[in-house]
């Protein structure tokens, strides 16, 4: 039994021109009636929105693509009606492997990278458990990857960029997010949604996302640890809001010259970590500097450090922050039963760039 199919055994050509759409969707599927694989080889396949069924179905393609460009496998959407490129909504335990996804479309509609979408928690009644590997997803209108109402799941080893929405917008819970770049995305790096829980983040570089590097306004239960966090007009880290977050360790990570902006909707925006409303949280053994572009120009920021308010039950402590800020190390407002000691840090003046001799 066959298990293994090749877009180009449907019909599928890779020069940029063809639209491939009625190809690749008869490839992938045959593999939902097998859990198989549909292997994309290296090319431009121009496709309207491809749909994911079944379970176990990959698409696998080569990945040669760069921080500036894309290559090997390349699937570019040419339908501006579409909503997202790849649909895997239903489909259970899909994996996208190696691939780049991207459209140059000028249109004013909303359109993802990646899409699972339930209308309600649990929607699918089972584990979702999508796999994204080894790819860049750039260049879309919304979300590079948008999960509404997700249950389990994994994103590895990918580069997710200039969309103008946020890199990874994340309703639902159970995550892994380990070692990609988000970058230059107009919205954030990543933003939770109504509720974000038990979510591993280590690893990534996160980088000049518009609105800042993380953020998450509710929810429970993150590890978020060795990520390096760098240049944005917002906090590099955002946690907690109206809503409780509550249950979660930072620590080890690299805050690197956030709150880029000039006019921002609030001063504290201008911040490495923003904590709020917020319980049961360890930030530990992080380090921070404050900076400007590369080359030297832009703003000096951020203005302040940790800004910490109306917590309950933290440990803050342990931080280094040498010539991290302009104005303040801490601002701290209405918190109770915190521990916030033993961290070292010094105020810096105009005058300070990088800090760094291999810093421009």
């Amino acid at each position: 039994m066959n298990t293994i199919f090749n877009i180009i055994d449907f019909g599928a050509v890779g020069d940029n021109s063809t639209d491939n759409t009625k190809a690749i969707q008869k490839a992938l599927d045959e593999a939902s009636l097998c859990e198989g694989k549909v292997i994309v080889p290296p090319g431009k396949y121009l496709t309207g929105k491809l749909k994911l069924k079944g379970k176990g179905v990959t698409i696998e393609g080569s990945a040669s693509w760069s921080y500036r460009g894309v290559g090997g496998s390349v699937l570019i959407l040419n339908d501006d009606k579409a909503e997202c490129l790849i649909d895997i909504t239903g489909s259970f335990g899909c994996s996208i492997i190696n691939l780049n996804l991207t459209t140059s479309l000028n249109t004013n509609n909303i359109i993802h990278g990646i899409k699972l979408y339930w209308d309600k928690y649990n929607g699918g009644s089972e584990e979702d458990t999508p796999k994204i590997d080894g790819c860049k997803i750039c260049n879309f209108t919304g979300d590079g990857i948008h999960f509404e109402h997700v249950w389990c799941f994994s994103v590895r080893h990918s580069m997710i960029a200039y969309n103008k929405g946020n890199g990874i917008f994340i309703d639902g819970w159970d995550g892994f997010i380990l070692d990609n770049w988000f970058s230059y995305n107009e919205g954030y790096g990543l933003l939770g949604g109504n509720v974000v829980a038990s979510i591993s983040l280590t690893g990534n570089r996160v980088e000049w996302n518009t609105k800042g590097g993380f953020k998450i306004p509710f929810g429970d239960s993150f590890n978020i640890t060795g990520n390096f966090f760098d240049r944005g007009e917002g906090p590099a880290l955002d946690l907690g809001g109206e809503k409780q977050v509550s249950l979660a360790t930072i620590t080890s990570n690299i805050f690197r010259r956030p709150g880029a902006s000039n006019n921002p909707n609030d001063k504290y925006d201008s911040c490495h970590l923003r904590l709020t409303n917020c319980k049961n949280i360890t930030v530990i053994s992080n380090t921070m500097r404050l900076g400007r572009n590369d080359g030297g120009g832009g703003i000096l920021s951020p203005n302040y450090g940790l800004v910490i308010r109306n917590c309950e039950c933290c440990t803050i402590s342990y931080n280094t922050m040498d010539k991290s800020v302009l104005k303040e190390l801490f601002v701290l407002e209405n918190n109770n039963n915190c521990i916030i000691d033993n961290n070292i840090g010094s105020i810096s003046d105009e005058s300070f760039s990088t800090g760094s001799d291999l810093l421009n």
